[in-house]
């Protein structure tokens, strides 16, 4: 350390879509800022996440339809070639020069920190003011006695096997199981899913019942409340051994079970950050932690693991942390899961009678755009308070995650279903579902008996005055 050598206003940990936001937030507020990734900068989502996983998904799609047309089988060398062509497209929006264009340095190394406001890369000393630690997770190991790590792979290792695995068997049924699991039934492998309780257990049952029926028809054997207690080395593979004494051979095993966050041998017990029992970094509404100096935002966090909720979390703290605000991170939380349908939720999903929700639900086969694709399998549903306040809801169906924007602006806004019910959408779309439901929830409560009487003195008094003349004509 020199005397030239600055301190940093904003010292951010992790290259991920959290730290590029906060670093790029920081630097274009005139702080000077440095970003610290011990490996390449994009994170998750880049890498091993959103990208090649959607990309999967839409080569799976478009194999599926080809197979139906003409039988033929994918070249899986040209699925892979297709992923890391959209890698390498979006690449350079989370490259080091694109950071640095932005006007925050980059370092490349492993950052441990030593003391308040002082951290190590390699032999390197870094002064800060202020850190934003934004290090993400990474896929949970799960403890299989017998279990060969030269066959199983993770959603972070996947993507480095260059043959379609004939037989893969998945442990875990959450969201990135169950994309992965159809995207890959749908390339041809022989594909099982060994899930400890049930698919999408965050979703409504309803929600899950459609996905697990689609998965079903692309021919994924689904194994819910089982469990793997043990495995042995079996031809091109392993045998797993299930809790009901089922065995069940596997060329491949993805471990698709929980994620994990990447706090350790960071130092944050010298700095005084408080985790929690998992090792995630507890935050306030503003995404500070216990120590003032420090914030925190992305998959580290106690927060929920979407690249969404990342970036502008990652936004709020830069801005807290550079310029002395409060803002406020929104309670409102979209998400959702890609597979065939897709299935897209926010906000309450489920009624409470003894609150007075109400749920309004719209079943795809009633919205045209769903039946002129012949994708009637989904629904809309809405969740309602007594005055018709949309409080949340949950999509099913072919681009539900679009048709959620709407759904979440109204959630956030405390939008009612009048409001939605008043605005003109577009015909014939998805989107009619969320209009259907608001508009069957303000014809509802024009039934109600009080409505139905003011509705009739209205209808009266207009009759009356609108027969005047005449019953003046009359008169005369």
């Amino acid at each position: 350390m020199t005397a030239q050598d600055p301190i940093f206003d904003l010292l951010v940990v992790g290259g991920g879509t959290a730290g590029i936001v906060g670093a790029k937030t920081a630097a274009r507020f005139g702080a000077r800022t440095v970003l610290v990734e011990q490996d390449r900068t994009g994170g998750d989502c880049l890498w091993t996440g959103c990208v090649p996983s959607k990309t999967l998904l839409s080569a799976a799609e478009h194999a599926k339809t080809t197979r139906a047309l003409t039988g033929e089988r994918p070249d899986f060398a040209l699925v892979r070639k297709r992923i890391f062509a959209a890698i390498s497209t979006i690449e350079p929006i989370d490259s080091h020069q694109s950071i640095e264009e932005s006007g925050a340095a980059v370092i490349q190394g492993v950052l441990s920190f030593s003391a308040p406001g002082v951290a190590q890369v390699g032999g390197r000393t870094i002064r800060f003011r202020q850190a934003l630690i934004a290090t993400g997770g990474a896929p949970s190991g799960l403890e299989i006695p017998g279990l060969n790590a030269s066959v199983t792979v993770t959603s972070e290792t996947i993507w480095e096997l260059e043959r379609l695995p004939a037989r893969l068997t998945i442990i875990g049924g959450g969201p990135i199981a169950c994309e992965l699991g159809q995207a890959f039934a749908r390339l041809g492998s022989e594909v099982t899913m060994i899930v400890r309780s049930g698919i999408l257990v965050k979703e409504v049952p309803e929600a899950a019942g459609l996905v697990r029926a689609a998965l079903e028809a692309d021919g994924v054997r689904l194994l819910e409340n089982s469990a793997v207690y043990g495995a042995t080395p079996a031809d091109h593979g392993t045998r797993l051994r299930l809790d009901n004494g089922d065995e069940l051979d596997a060329d491949v095993v993805l471990l698709a079970a929980g994620r994990s966050p990447r706090t350790a041998g960071l130092g944050l017990d010298r700095l005084g950050v408080e985790l929690d029992e998992t090792g995630r970094i507890v935050t306030d509404a503003r995404m500070g932690t216990s120590n003032p100096r420090i914030w925190a935002a992305g998959d580290v966090t106690t927060n929920p693991d979407f690249t969404h909720l990342a970036g502008v979390h990652a936004s709020v703290a830069a801005s807290n942390a550079v310029l002395g605000l409060s803002r406020q991170v929104a309670g409102t939380v979209p998400r959702v899961t890609f597979t065939s349908p897709e299935v897209a939720a926010v906000g309450i999903t489920v009624a409470d009678p003894g609150l007075k929700h109400r749920a309004r639900t719209v079943w795809h086969e009633h919205i045209d755009r769903a039946v002129t694709d012949d994708a009637t399998a989904g629904f809309t549903r809405l969740i309602v308070d007594k005055r018709g306040k949309i409080l949340g809801g949950t999509i099913v169906g072919p681009r539900a995650g679009e048709s959620l924007a709407e759904l979440t602006l109204a959630v956030q806004h405390g939008l009612t279903t009048s409001d939605i019910a008043g605005t003109t959408h577009a015909y014939p779309t998805y989107a009619d579902g969320v209009w259907n439901a608001a508009v069957a929830d303000v014809r509802a409560n024009l039934e109600a008996p009080l409505m139905r009487r003011a509705i009739g003195v209205m209808v009266r008094v207009r009759r009356f005055w609108l027969d005047r003349p005449a019953r003046q004509r009359s008169a005369r």
